[in-house]
């Protein structure tokens, strides 16, 4: 098992990774459509490779998160959504997505020498091998940052306690509108004074 800049790999990982983000986030992608298939086609494009660190096996990527300074990881491409989804519900999905992913404040402020985690998942042939638990112990004390913090929803409980082990702390609890499911988002720190 390798862990890397996505960037740095010598294959495409977007199809893997999209892949990967489908299976972990379906519960809150699945609203703008039920086909895991055209999910997959259509998150594709999104992901900016220098912003997001994979754990790869041979070719095969195993598991990925973000790490960026607050800035958006993934860009969306509304052509993209529309070649997928049609006009009319690929602009929908393109706007209500845009709105979450690309222009979510967080609600509260970062110093700029904090990292802001987001996108953790494993593939789910890969789970509960402690590939996830690698993965982010490579970039809590690989990345250049004093903290971290990341959101993960309340619903998501293996994930909570996985960020947990790793020495994260709650620090704001925020109310999920009831369409995501989520029941609330919980913002979570860590500091990186206690490297692993």
């Amino acid at each position: 098992m390798e862990i890397k800049q996505a960037s740095q790999t010598k294959f495409d990982p977007k199809p893997q990774m999209s892949h990967i983000f489908v299976e972990g986030f379906y519960p809150w992608v699945k609203h703008i459509c039920k086909d895991k298939e055209k999910l997959k086609d259509l998150f594709t494009h999104m992901f900016n490779l220098d912003r997001f660190y994979i754990a790869v096996d041979g070719q095969q990527v195993t598991a990925m998160a973000a790490c960026t300074n607050g800035t958006t990881p993934v860009n969306l491409c509304k052509e993209e959504f529309t070649k997928v989804l049609g006009l009319i519900r690929g602009n929908i999905a393109y706007l209500r997505l845009r709105r979450h992913m690309m222009h979510n404040s967080l609600p509260f402020t970062i110093s700029p020498k904090t990292g802001v985690i987001e996108f953790v998942a494993t593939a789910p042939e890969f789970r509960n091998q402690g590939i996830g638990h690698e993965l982010l112990t490579y970039i809590l004390t690989t990345l250049p940052h004093d903290a971290y913090m990341l959101e993960v929803a309340e619903a998501n409980t293996s994930a909570k306690r996985l960020y947990e082990r790793l020495g994260f702390k709650e620090f704001k609890r925020v109310a999920a509108t009831r369409r995501s499911g989520a029941g609330a988002f919980i913002y979570m720190r860590y500091s990186a004074a206690l490297k692993l």
